[in-house]
């Protein structure tokens, strides 16, 4: 039998680790579970990443259908607001058109009216003075009647005696 000699070995001597290829056995554990998280990412990352950007993809898309409908509604509305704001500038037009008939119309109202207002105080005055005339002729008719019976009371008086108006009052009663 062999003896065996003591000599101070080492247990890592003793026991020699496997290797392939000169790598140590935790190099291949490492590169094994390297293998196997690439095989996980392969499998679920893209899927992940894929899903991800789905989503954000149909997100944009969302937000791209309602700026389309926030931008088709604000049309839709600067379309109204601009028949209206046309609308109004034909009302102002045809209320402006209105007002101008309608003064133009007080203004003819306004000189006939004043037209008429001169000829009826034109005929007021020539009425008056009308009036006034015939008023001072017939206060000189009656002036000068008066004056007339005055003098011929006078002339009567002086050459008419008893005898005068005897005879005349014969003649008077013989002419009826």
């Amino acid at each position: 039998m062999l003896e065996l000699i003591s000599l101070p070995i080492a247990v890592a001597d003793v026991y020699a680790a496997p290797n392939a290829f000169g790598i140590e056995d935790f190099v291949w554990v490492s590169l094994s579970m390297l293998v196997l998280f690439a095989i996980f990412l392969w499998k679920k990352v893209p899927g992940m990443i894929v899903g991800g950007l789905d989503k954000r993809i149909e997100q944009i898309k969302q937000q791209l259908d309602e700026a389309k409908e926030l931008r088709a509604e604000a049309e839709q509305l600067r379309d109204q607001y601009a028949a209206r704001i046309a609308s109004a500038e034909k009302d102002a037009e045809a209320m402006m058109d209105s007002a101008r008939r309608e003064a133009d119309t007080i203004l003819e109202k306004a000189e006939s009216d004043s037209q008429s207002m001169i000829e009826r105080r034109q005929r007021m005055a020539e009425e008056k003075i009308s009036a006034a005339e015939r008023e001072a002729i017939e206060d000189v008719r009656a002036k000068a009647a008066d004056a007339a019976a005055l003098a011929s009371r006078r002339l009567i008086a002086e050459r008419h005696d008893r005898e005068a108006d005897r005879q005349l009052a014969d003649e008077v009663i013989a002419s009826i």
